[in-house]
């Protein structure tokens, strides 16, 4: 139950899916935890979880495609706890568009998120984490950013460019000497909201027609639950991993080792 203890953790998008489950294991384990996201209820209630369990949380409503809101946010986290240890940017969108279809206004909105809340993030926690002797951080790319699609061109293109972006910025801080490692992990099919709407898609409407496709289409034979990707993210941010930097984390049921 200590796989995490004293250290202080902030998940983006804690509020629902795989941000919420993180924050949820993550405190379980002994941190102590930020959650965040633009749903300032869901958050509120995801902290309320992890205290009334013995925990220790707060929630700060955060914007992540804002670079005020990340100097917020870690300004926040320093005055309430002192440190950062993990950062979790687990905050994102989904747009299931081909690029004929796909406005520039909605590649500029996903890359916003995606990517940019990405970047801010690593940006930000790597100031804070100096600070604090180092420390964690994990980024949220997905499957799709590692093989593509039809339809999923610009959210495959953000994720992609999360995957990269973890590489280099693992190097940057290797090299420097900062003791601050950075990974990302790729989700494959995870039963959550969003994978709900694409399976409707492939459902044509119906959400079990959509989540039996979906299941079918798994080398193993179902999706994953959010917990199964929780539980990669929380050997990254332990200790167990300190050798693990620049890597890629891949959660797919074996999609896409096809």
């Amino acid at each position: 139950m200590d796989r995490v203890k004293d250290k202080v953790a902030l998940v983006t998008g804690g509020a629902s899916g795989i941000g919420e489950e993180c924050a949820l294991l993550l405190a379980k384990e002994g941190a102590k935890v930020v959650v965040t996201d633009i749903n300032k209820d869901r958050g509120k209630k995801v902290a309320e979880e992890i205290r009334s369990n013995g925990g220790d949380a707060i929630f700060i409503k955060h914007d992540v495609s804002k670079e005020e809101d990340w100097k917020q946010v870690i300004e926040q986290t320093l005055q309430k706890f002192g440190k950062l240890n993990v950062l979790v940017n687990n905050a994102g969108v989904l747009l299931v568009k081909n690029v004929e279809s796909t406005s520039l206004e909605e590649w500029r909105w996903i890359m916003s998120i995606n990517l940019d809340g990405v970047f801010l993030g690593t940006k930000y926690g790597i100031e804070a984490m100096k600070k604090s002797g180092g420390g964690s951080i994990i980024n949220m790319s997905s499957m799709a950013g590692i093989i593509g699609g039809p339809g999923f061109e610009t959210y495959s293109a953000s994720k992609g460019g999360v995957r990269i972006f973890t590489k280099s910025a693992a190097l940057h801080c290797a090299q420097a000497g900062y003791d601050i490692r950075v990974n990302s992990v790729h989700p494959g099919w995870i039963g959550t909201a969003m994978a709900e709407k694409v399976g409707q898609l492939f459902g044509e409407g119906d959400v079990e027609a959509g989540r039996k496709f979906l299941d079918s289409s798994q080398p193993i034979g179902h999706i994953g639950e959010p917990i199964d990707v929780a539980y990669g993210v929380l050997y990254l941010a332990s200790d167990e991993s300190k050798f693990v930097t620049g890597s890629e984390l891949v959660i797919d049921g074996g999609y896409t080792a096809q």
